[in-house]
C-alpha cells in the first residue's frame, strides 16, 4: 500500500521526496546510528545523545502501542519500521519513474495532472 501510493502523496515531487527521506533519516535513523557510532568510537557524548534521543522516541511511541494493544517491547524497534517505510517510499518513486507507479491488481494508472507547487 505504501509503495503504491507514497510518491503520489508527495505530488510526484522529487524535492518533497528528498525532504521526506532526509526527515525520516534525521528523526528515526540518526539516534540509533549516533548511539552505535558513539559506542564504537568510545565517544561518550555521542553515545549518550544517541541513546537519549532513541529513549525519547521509544517513550513517545508507547502510548500508540498501548492504544492499539500491541506489545510494548516493539517501541525500540520504531527506527527499523521507519527504515521499511523509507524504502517503500523510495520504491514508490522508482516504480513511478519506471512507468509502473500506482499499480493495483495488475493495472497501472497514469500520472495525474498535478497542481502546481505553491
Amino acid at each position: 500500500m505504501v509503495s503504491r501510493s507514497a510518491y503520489a502523496q508527495l505530488r510526484h515531487s522529487p524535492s518533497l521526496l528528498a525532504g521526506t527521506v532526509a526527515g525520516l533519516a534525521l528523526v528515526y535513523l540518526a539516534p540509533p546510528l549516533t548511539l552505535c557510532a558513539g559506542l564504537l568510537s568510545v565517544d561518550g557524548v555521542a553515545a549518550w545523545a544517541g541513546g537519549l534521543a532513541w529513549a525519547v522516541m521509544t517513550a513517545t511511541y508507547l502510548p500508540v502501542l498501548r492504544y492499539y494493544r500491541q506489545p510494548l517491547w516493539l517501541a525500540p524497534a520504531l527506527p527499523f519500521t521507519a527504515v521499511l517505510y523509507l524504502l517503500m517510499t523510495v520504491d514508490s518513486a522508482v516504480q513511478h519513474y519506471r512507468g509502473r507507479g500506482a499499480a493495483w491488481k495488475g493495472r497501472t494508472y497514469p500520472r495525474p495532472e498535478t497542481a502546481p507547487e505553491r
